[in-house]
């Protein structure tokens, strides 16, 4: 099947297994999810039909993943609460407390991620603002039924996703795209490892609230 003209987001919510395979090609479905395959692949300068021809198969194995199409409100909103929320509150302290030691510890080597504790720091305090109001504000307000009603804060929302996603190109951009030098230790590989982590699972989170929750909301389901 041709999924050129398709978009990453659509193309996430319909083939089990495409958000992995975008990942393992750096393509982002979550934030850029508008853009069609053949945009992204352009850009990143990947061969079309070897994309096409991953997903076709992907798209042809049975799963039993969830399906969010067709999940209530009252099932999906805690889900994002437990699995993403939470989860980042827990990793990103962390994440910092790693980072500050790795740049302590090799401040002296041209390969460590100067600044990188910083940047980490950053993303911590913006995203724990953003996760309030979307607990505070946009979740309450989808679950009484008025989703219809929340443009502005879903466009608050997304915004701040697209800020997250460039906070995340950032962080690829201190770590050389997450990869460990040679001389490395234990710590530095454990620190790019953990936020590998991180970033699939900030991606994930982003895929589900832009391209199914939002669009769901909005159309007042």
């Amino acid at each position: 099947m041709d999924y050129s003209a398709q978009s990453l987001g659509a193309l996430a919510i319909a083939i089990p297994g495409a958000t992995r395979l975008f990942r393992q090609y750096d393509l982002d479905f979550c934030c850029g999810g508008k853009q069609t395959l053949t945009r992204a692949a352009t850009r990143k300068m990947l061969n079309i039909d070897v994309l096409n021809e991953q997903l076709t198969q992907l798209a042809a194995k049975p799963t039993d993943d969830k399906n969010w199409l067709t999940a209530s409100y009252s099932e999906m909103i805690p889900h994002i609460l437990q699995r993403y929320h939470q989860r980042h509150r827990e990793q990103l302290p962390e994440l910092i407390l790693l980072a500050q030691k790795v740049e302590r510890v090799h401040g002296n080597k041209p390969s460590c991620p100067h600044g990188l504790a910083d940047r980490l720091d950053i993303v911590y305090q913006d995203l724990v603002q953003h996760m309030m109001k979307e607990e505070q504000i946009l979740f309450p307000m989808i679950q009484q039924g008025m989703g219809a009603q929340a443009s502005g804060p879903v466009s608050v929302m997304e915004r701040e996703h697209n800020q997250a996603g460039d906070d995340v190109e950032i962080i690829k951009q201190l770590t050389n795209n997450l990869t460990a030098p040679e001389e490395a230790c234990n710590t530095w590989r454990a620190l790019y490892s953990s936020i590998d982590e991180f970033i699939t699972d900030l991606m994930d989170h982003i895929h589900l609230e832009n391209n199914i929750l939002f669009p769901r909301a909005l159309r007042g389901e």
